[in-house]
């Protein structure tokens, strides 16, 4: 019952662009607020399609980065193959808005969920829809939840060393294609190995060399398949991390890449491979905070804390003011700390932040404010799948 009420609440989320009755200048925004870029996201987004392109492979980015159907368009209309979402309810949320093409890249277990993914399947008859599987218990789940008249794509999810999903034995990797193929319900379209984990590593050659290595550990379940004469049509992972990177690996068919299109300090902290700094792509995401309190002469508070921003690691950044630091002061607040020659903030600035960690900054957000070229915000985009967790 439950599942059933939160998709039909998802279904009726307000998705469309909201256009401004006149634009507005940063310093209008009521803050903190989630500034997005939008020619500089385009910019990635084309970026990322000529770099695919090029190495003769397709991308499937992750919606989990924007939960935004107006972006989960863009990106298809810039190449990508479909889009991926991390849960049920951000695969609902873009059913929902008209994309179609999605790949649902964590397993279900529960008898719950795979009664709502049969829901979606009735609700959107268009559908392209793909699944990952990984285990014998979350077939069976889907045996008994999925309706005879329904077809749905699974990619077996393999994992080699992240350990958070995916199957490890190829035994169960060879069950589970046998048991799609005697339910004519279901089809095997492919394998799924996502290396999160290595998406970080601060060390370009180390980071480049891990990737290579986890994608070649995958040998045996590749010999597997072709000793019984099975083709993969999809094979898909990697990230914004190693992009340039597993496009060498030849099996490969699409990357499902996330933070390229917005950028966020985590990722700009690495190591690319011609710099020390990861800017392959620009920085199109930043939340714009205000100054409010000077307690005393070498820091200045302004609006934003965590609730604001979501960090694993790193604090946000303000390009424009070099130098300055910022420090996390609570949930509502953030302190930056003055250094010599920079008592030019003043009270009552709005300045950008680069975030620490984009995805679940975005979570904490209702809109994009979006900026365009002349400097000014004409529209805001709801971020319609915020909150989408289950």
């Amino acid at each position: 019952m439950s599942t059933e009420l939160l998709l039909q609440q998802l279904s009726e989320r307000n998705s469309e662009p909201i256009e401004l009755n006149q634009p507005m200048e940063l310093a209008q925004l009521a803050t903190p607020a989630l500034v997005l870029d939008r020619g500089l996201m385009l910019d990635n987004m084309r970026k990322m399609a000529t770099h695919v392109q090029d190495h003769n492979k397709s991308f499937r980015p992750h919606s989990k980065t924007h939960k935004c159907p107006t972006i989960a368009h863009m990106q298809i209309e810039q190449g990508a193959v479909g889009v991926c979402a991390a849960k049920l309810s951000e695969a609902a949320v873009m059913l929902a808005a008209g994309v179609e093409s999605i790949l649902l890249t964590s397993p279900l277990a529960t008898v719950q969920k795979a009664q709502g993914l049969n829901a979606l399947l009735q609700q959107h008859p268009d559908h392209k829809l793909h699944l990952v599987v990984d285990s014998k218990e979350g077939m069976e789940v889907l045996r008994q939840s999925i309706d005879a008249d329904q077809q749905l794509g699974l990619l077996v999810d393999i994992d080699l060393s992240m350990g958070r999903t995916g199957t490890r034995d190829v035994e169960t990797m060879l069950w589970l294609i046998d048991a799609m193929a005697r339910d004519q319900r279901f089809n095997f379209a492919g394998i799924q190995h996502y290396a999160g984990h290595l998406m970080h590593i601060p060390d370009y050659a180390k980071r480049k060399d891990k990737s290579l290595a986890s994608w070649s550990r995958l040998d045996d379940f590749f010999s597997a398949l072709e000793g019984r004469g099975i083709h993969c049509d999809i094979v898909t992972g990697g990230g914004t991390g190693t992009y340039d990177v597993d496009v060498a690996v030849d099996r490969i068919t699409d990357l499902q890449v996330g933070s390229y299109i917005f950028m966020d300090e985590e990722y700009r902290v690495l190591a690319s491979a011609g710099d020390d700094r990861f800017e392959d792509f620009a920085l199109a995401l930043t939340v714009a905070c205000s100054t409010i309190s000077q307690p005393q002469a070498k820091t200045i508070t302004v609006d934003g804390g965590y609730k604001a921003f979501a960090s694993d690691s790193v604090n946000p950044v303000c390009d424009e003011l070099p130098g300055v630091e910022f420090r996390f002061a609570g949930d509502e607040h953030g302190v930056l700390i003055l250094g010599e020659g920079q008592q030019e903030v003043k009270l009552g600035q709005v300045h950008r932040f680069a975030v620490p960690h984009c995805d679940p900054t975005v979570n904490l957000h209702d809109f994009y404010w979006v900026l365009e070229e002349d400097g000014l915000i004409h529209s805001c985009w709801p971020i319609t799948g915020r909150g989408c967790s289950w």
